[in-house]
């Protein structure tokens, strides 16, 4: 288990400015930490239009707060941003990120993962860093409010812990994403056998005792907890808590945990950190 957060990053030094300067990237996990994917946070001031075009990587995008619009350069199709929305873009996909009035903090996923000091070059791209992931066709979106009422929707802990899967296995890019959201005094035992998990806390506070070395970790919006196969660990609920959670290998959102609290194989672990 290793911790990180936006916070520390920051006071670090490593922000990287991206879009040519018009947005900052805050990166926690990068390609060297062996998770199969990177996170960051971009942060995009308003008034700011980004042209991009990931020739090299799929990308995962969830935004966190504000406003704003995505645009695919390639056939006009147009949406709207804001949070609970998650976007998806690869190697055929020109876009741009739009937004007006609102500045946009949006997490973003890559894979391959990054390592880091990379910023966009003159089309929108960053190098290559590794094998690309089939993805789909082409770029797609996904919200919250669409998964409302489908299968993509589960409720588990008597309902008092809700996940939906915006992004499973069955979506190629090598990774799943959902959010989820926890009531207060919720507690739960989890080991991931099987799995790398990332989960970054967007709202509330949250205890993750990590049962391996009994350190308890109190952890707020902000903040990321990696867990995989020798991690061992207990989440408690302080307050109402929202998370992202990314899973590699990918979930493909029907499975349950065991009586360990793991999920079953669904393919080849990462190495996770060395």
């Amino acid at each position: 288990m290793f911790i990180r957060s936006f916070h520390d990053t920051e006071a670090s030094g490593n922000v990287v400015p991206i879009s040519h300067g018009k947005s900052t990237a805050v990166r926690v996990l990068l390609k060297k930490d062996g998770l199969g994917f990177s996170l960051s946070e971009a942060r995009c001031g308003a008034g700011n239009k980004s042209r991009l075009w990931y020739k090299n990587h799929w990308e995962a995008n969830y935004v966190r707060a504000g406003k704003g619009s995505l645009l695919n350069r390639t056939t006009g199709q147009t949406w709207d941003l804001y949070p609970g929305v998650m976007y998806c873009v690869g190697p055929n996909d020109q876009h741009s990120v739009i937004n007006t009035n609102d500045p946009l903090r949006i997490v973003s996923v890559f894979n391959p993962p990054i390592t880091g000091l990379e910023s966009h070059d003159e089309e929108g791209a960053y190098p290559p860093t590794g094998e690309v992931p089939l993805g789909q066709e082409s770029m797609f979106v996904r919200s919250i409010d669409e998964l409302i009422g489908t299968i993509a929707k589960k409720i588990v802990l008597d309902g008092r812990v809700t996940a939906f899967r915006l992004l499973t296995a069955n979506d190629g890019l090598g990774f799943s994403l959902s959010e989820v959201r926890m009531k207060k005094d919720v507690k739960v035992d989890l080991w991931y056998k099987n799995h790398w998990e990332a989960n970054l806390v967007l709202d509330g506070k949250l205890s993750v005792l990590d049962k391996s070395s009994g350190v308890d970790h109190v952890l707020g919006p902000g903040e990321v907890y990696c867990v995989g196969p020798n991690d061992p660990h207990q989440l408690v609920a302080q307050s109402d808590v929202q998370l992202v959670a990314i899973f590699n290998p990918p979930l493909y959102g029907d499975e349950k945990h065991d009586e360990d609290g793991a999920y079953p194989p669904t393919g080849i672990v990462p190495s996770g950190p060395a």
